[in-house]
């Protein structure tokens, strides 16, 4: 009798395994792509509790959460044949389990492949200054090559970000040269406008000048009154300046 418990115990014990192998959960960010005797069911399962039957179903989990995906650094030839290094960051993430799956062997393997290979593709049809001052460009260039090569896979890439772009050390010397000699040149042309600019406003004042003489004496007056501001400025007064006001006093008397 003990013998028939100790079996109909271990029977149960395996029944319970086998329902509970059976009972699969898959989070909201997941889905099961499940194999029937090798065959592709339909529709994807979860999220949620579902039930697979036992040896004959194989379930496959799909994250269909955003990847960050790290493309790992690339030498490349620019169009002015100037080596650099480069490295991005892709983010994707699947919209058709079911294809990420099926259609190709390792999705996040292939991806970054076809990343790496557009990414020194696309950068050696840029001259050196358009990698440094138009990389949105870039940026939205090499998004839509590597989403339309991974459509098919079931893959949507959201975004593609140019991290770093280090080139020699010589082209950096030359580029601060020529940056400085830029900046240079900027200063003595904006140097070069103010003195025209201040030589036209003296050739307006000297046409003012000329047609009235007394505010040629008013302007020196003017600055012997800046020149005054200091108790040891001695100033000395030419008969002519103040000849008109003498002569004016008199013609009142």
């Amino acid at each position: 009798m003990s013998a028939v418990l100790i079996i109909v115990a271990i029977l149960l014990s395996l029944l319970v395994l086998f329902l509970l192998s059976a009972i699969k959960v898959a989070r909201e960010y997941e889905r099961g792509i499940v194999f029937r005797l090798g065959r592709l069911l339909p529709e994807p399962k979860g999220p949620g509790l579902f039930i697979l039957i036992p040896i004959v179903d194989r379930m496959v989990r799909v994250d269909l959460r955003t990847v960050t995906l790290n493309i790992p650094p690339q030498e490349v030839i620019t169009k002015d044949n100037v080596p650099a290094r480069v490295n991005a960051v892709a983010y994707f993430r699947i919209v058709e389990p079911k294809a990420a799956i099926v259609q190709i062997e390792n999705f996040m393997v292939a991806t970054s492949q076809i990343a790496q290979t557009t990414l020194r593709s696309v950068l050696g049809q840029h001259l050196l200054d358009e990698l440094l001052s138009e990389r949105d460009k870039i940026n939205a260039i090499l998004q839509t090559i590597i989403d339309e090569a991974t459509t098919p896979w079931g893959i949507k890439v959201a975004r593609v970000e140019v991290k770093d772009l280090e080139i020699p050390s010589g082209m950096q010397q030359a580029m601060a040269r020529q940056a400085e000699a830029e900046r240079e040149r900027r200063a003595k042309i904006i140097n070069a406008e103010g003195e025209f600019q201040a030589a036209e406003r003296l050739k307006d004042a000297a046409a003012v000048i000329s047609e009235q003489p007394v505010a040629l004496q008013l302007r020196y007056l003017q600055t012997l009154l800046e020149l005054g501001s200091s108790q040891a400025t001695t100033i000395v007064f030419p008969v002519d300046l103040i000849r008109p006001f003498l002569e004016k006093a008199d013609g009142d008397s």
